[in-house]
This record gives C-alpha cells, structure tokens and sequence, in this order.
C-alpha cells in the first residue's frame, strides 16, 4: 500500500514511504529497502548514519525504517545527552534534522504523563521505546459536524526496543506513559518534519491546530518561546 504524503514544510514532492511487503518496484523506480536485510547498527550515531542514507532516495520502503529502528538496541549512555526533562509536562529533544527529510527526536515522559490526541499533519510517524513502557491508543477520524465522543479502535502496550508506526491513513493515536512511578523515553522520527498538527478533543471530537516545539536541539535548551 502506498501512502500518500502532503508536504507541509520543505520540499518533499519526490520523497514516498510505501508499507508493503514483497514490493520491489513503484513505476519502475526501486523502493529502498524493499528487499534488503537490515545490519543492526552497533550505535546511535550508525542508526543516524543509516537512516540519512534511507531518507536520500525517493521511494523508501516503510517496514525497513521500522526493522532498522527495532534493531538499535537501546543504550542510554548514547541517548542521556538528549533526554531532557520538564516536571509539568513531556519533552521533545531534537536529535537529528535528517538533511530535512525527516526529524529525529527523542520524548522524555515523567509518570502518568501523555498527550493529546492528535494526528501527524500527513507525515509518517515512527515511535520506539529507548525506556520504560509506553501505552498507545487509537483512534477513529471524527465524521460529520455533530459532537460526537471519538471512537478508540485498540490500545497497545510498547516495551523497550519495541517499535510502532502511524500515518494518518491508520488514524489519529495518543501516547502516554502508564506507570505511576517510572520515567519513560521514546525516540520518535516524523518524515517529512512538521511544526504544527492537530489536536482532538476525546468528548467532542472538535479539533484545534497546535504549534509543535522543541525542549531541546541538540542537548541544548532551546530558548523558550510563548505561543499566542
């Protein structure tokens, strides 16, 4: 299955992700990764190497970024210098701009934190757990006008090394972290970036667009900046 990507920022227009299996060629281009074993990098900075690599062509095969992104083995000695923390709310840590194809980040999240619901402004969405345990939900698109209570269609659990994807065709989600006592860390990659998405209210389904920030660039604090 081809998903369909709107860029919203950059110049995208040749760039594709594809999820689906045994396909090897889209209108006679080849979709990288398609029928390539994935090496697991040794490193974070491999992992980076490797997925600047992927992000250089223009067909790219979905499952291969999340088998490569599974295969990194999780080492907080690599990530700590990213993980930045805020008491009252959750984190987002620029790790890498990908040659603006893609964002890498990382998401620190204190107990029983979580966001809103919301979708990825027609990006694509890869999400692993470097830490602790994290909850996904999903959720229907609202229809209609009318206030309506948004319709979940599973809840999924992710340990460490355990990766997930979502496209807006799969639908909107929520991600949170369930203990009520230990941190969580998740390394997330967005293609193409986006700064602003939209987020659902659970009850009424009515949505507002909301500017998305970063804590930190880098493992350095970002200066704060008020959003009107």
């Amino acid at each position: 299955m081809e998903v369909e990507t709107q860029h919203m920022n950059g110049n995208f227009d040749d760039l594709k992700l594809y999820s689906s299996k045994g396909v090897t060629r889209k209108g006679g281009k080849d979709i990288y990764g398609s029928s390539s074993t994935v090496t697991p990098p040794e490193s974070l900075n491999e992992l980076i190497k490797e997925l600047r690599e992927v992000f250089s062509h223009d067909d790219i095969d979905a499952d291969y970024v999340k088998n490569l992104m599974s295969s990194y083995k999780s080492n907080p000695k690599e990530w700590k210098k990213f993980a930045k923390w805020d008491p009252h709310r959750y984190t987002r840590n620029l790790v890498d701009s990908g040659n603006d194809k893609f964002n890498l980040m990382i998401l620190c999240w204190n107990s029983s934190q979580g966001s809103s619901i919301h979708d990825h402004a027609n990006a694509h969405c890869f999400m692993k757990v470097l830490d602790g345990e994290i909850q996904e939900e999903l959720f229907e698109w609202p229809t209609g006008s009318e206030e309506t209570a948004m319709k979940q269609r599973e809840k999924n659990k992710y340990h460490v090394n355990e990766v997930a994807y979502i496209n807006d065709e799969i639908g909107l989600h929520r991600v949170e972290n369930p203990s009520h006592s230990n941190e969580a860390v998740t390394l997330h990659l967005y293609s193409p970036p986006f700064s602003e998405c939209q987020s659902f209210d659970e009850r009424t389904g009515h949505c507002n667009k909301v500017k998305v920030t970063f804590w930190s660039k880098y493992g350095k604090r970002t200066p704060f900046v008020r959003i009107s």
